[in-house]
């Protein structure tokens, strides 16, 4: 099987190159661009309207889910102000999480409506545009390269564009309907819930768990499950399942069984994702153990089900089940740098993706061991796909330097507490140290700006380089100048 691709592959990239031969000789230079060849300002014109139209989008809904929430019915009080609403909205479509006021008591029935259509909106807009955008830029990939691609990975070939939006949806309603099956017993016979209220808050929070928004109906999140592994542990696999991206997905429940035929996608984010779960949950063990604002009153059952589930929510998650803000530096800065790391690409979690994490250890990595090209499972990483993970990483970090040096001078937090604040909006995440509702309307809609870029930046940025890469006609003369 494999030599009859290979050798149909050389057969179909001999067509192709006798095809562009021909095309130079019978159609004029000039005319070159009406067959798909034309100057790059029109491709990248053509290719850049996608991550508008996206960013318009966004936009638009939020605004609309803005108004709604606005009104007096969306509210058991008084209705929200404006800057309260835009960040509720935001909040939700961009699934990040953090808060303002309290979803629960304050928004009424039909808001908790509003607010859970953004958030699975804003949950399947992401995947399904994040996949469709990698299928658009495997179609600008020569016909060998194109072959090689659906040859190694099917999960997302050229030819499955029409289904990726149903695919998404079905992938969600299954998770979700899986999870909710899982937690709404637990809730309705070991709390004091009648069964269409332990019903009501399934729907939300498992929503709610699988797109990463980690907003809740309660005001302390969920710290009433404490301890409670029936629960807790639903919640965080939904999380993962949500934030490891739809083509790891779909890739997984095609080939679970035959991991050496995944894709090398898939494979980094595994590989770095059970890595930094891993790390995650033992270190927050370790270090809170004996902390008693936090996991010290507990018995050791739930010591361990509170820590791996702190050890899962920083990866994009947002839910909590003990006091944040309580818990140890060490532990904090831990949580940040998770925060910003992220998980899986076109998935619903926020940061600079597991992916990009993975190809920067490797290009140090390489570095280290004096290699001029990073090579990992058997494949070599692209030159284009190192320069937009240092592209992408250093943007983001300059963005969380200079948010948390404006809150730092403007607002009376600690250095952590703003740090936390930033970079949370930033990666898409949620957790707060509880400083949120006491920010300035200014610095609310700050933070709203920075969950917006922190959802559709990423997104926008990588669709850009993608589709303005291009070659350089010519080069210059080596220099080295002098680092570190």
């Amino acid at each position: 099987m494999r030599r009859a691709l290979r050798a149909f592959t050389t057969r179909a990239s001999r067509a192709a190159d006798g095809l562009r031969a021909l095309r130079r000789r019978l159609v004029p230079r000039r005319h070159r661009h009406a067959f798909g060849s034309g100057p790059v300002q029109h491709r990248k014109n053509a290719w850049g309207k996608p991550a508008r139209a996206f960013v318009l989008i966004f936009f638009v809904v939020d605004l609309v889910g803005t108004g709604l929430l606005m009104t007096p019915a969306a509210a058991t009080g008084e209705h929200l102000t404006f800057v309260e609403a835009l960040f509720t909205a935001t909040s939700s479509l961009a699934v990040c999480g953090l808060s303002v006021i309290d979803i629960g008591d304050q928004l009424s029935f039909f808001g908790h409506i509003v607010v859970l259509v953004l958030i699975q909106a804003g949950g399947l807009g992401i995947m399904t545009l994040a996949s469709l955008m990698g299928v658009a830029i495997i179609h600008r990939f020569s016909l060998r390269m194109e072959l090689n691609v659906q040859a190694e990975n099917r999960a997302l070939a050229v030819g499955d564009v029409r289904g990726i939006a149903g695919s998404v949806l079905k992938v969600s309603l299954i998770i979700e309907g899986v999870i909710l099956a899982l937690i709404l017993p637990r809730m309705w016979l070991g709390y004091d819930m009648t069964f269409w209220e332990a019903l009501y808050s399934g729907v939300f929070h498992s929503v709610s768990a699988f797109n990463n928004a980690g907003l809740s109906l309660y005001g302390d999140s969920l710290t009433r499950f404490s301890g409670d592994a029936f629960i807790l542990f639903p919640v965080a696999s939904a999380v993962i399942l949500g934030g490891i991206g739809f083509p790891v997905l779909i890739e997984l429940r095609r080939r679970f069984r035959t991991p050496q035929s995944w894709s090398l996608h898939t494979k980094l984010t595994i590989a770095t994702s059970s890595a930094l779960f891993l790390v995650t949950i033992v270190l927050v063990i370790i270090m809170e153990w004996h902390n008693p604002l936090t996991l010290g009153p507990l018995d050791w059952w739930a010591k361990i089900t509170d820590g791996v589930f702190h050890g899962v929510m920083p990866r994009s998650g947002g839910f909590n089940v003990t006091d944040t803000g309580s818990m140890y530096d060490s532990t904090l800065l831990l949580t940040v740098m998770m925060m910003f790391a992220g998980n899986g690409s076109a998935g619903t979690a926020g940061g600079i993706k597991v992916a990009t994490l993975a190809v920067l250890f490797l290009v140090v990595w390489s570095e280290v061991r004096a290699h001029d090209r990073v090579h990992v499972f058997g494949r070599r990483l692209a030159p284009e796909v190192i320069r937009q993970a240092l592209s992408l990483t250093f943007l983001s970090m300059t963005v969380v330097a200079v948010s948390t040096v404006v809150l730092l001078h403007t607002t009376p937090f600690t250095f952590m507490q703003t740090l936390f604040e930033v970079v949370s909006a930033v990666g898409v995440v949620g957790l707060s140290m509880g400083i949120t509702p006491d920010l300035d309307p200014w610095a609310q809609f700050f933070l709203t700006l920075l969950m917006a870029a922190g959802r559709i930046g990423p997104v926008t940025f990588a669709t850009a380089i993608a589709f303005r890469e291009r070659k350089r006609r010519y080069d210059l003369a080596e220099a080295r100048p002098i680092i570190g």
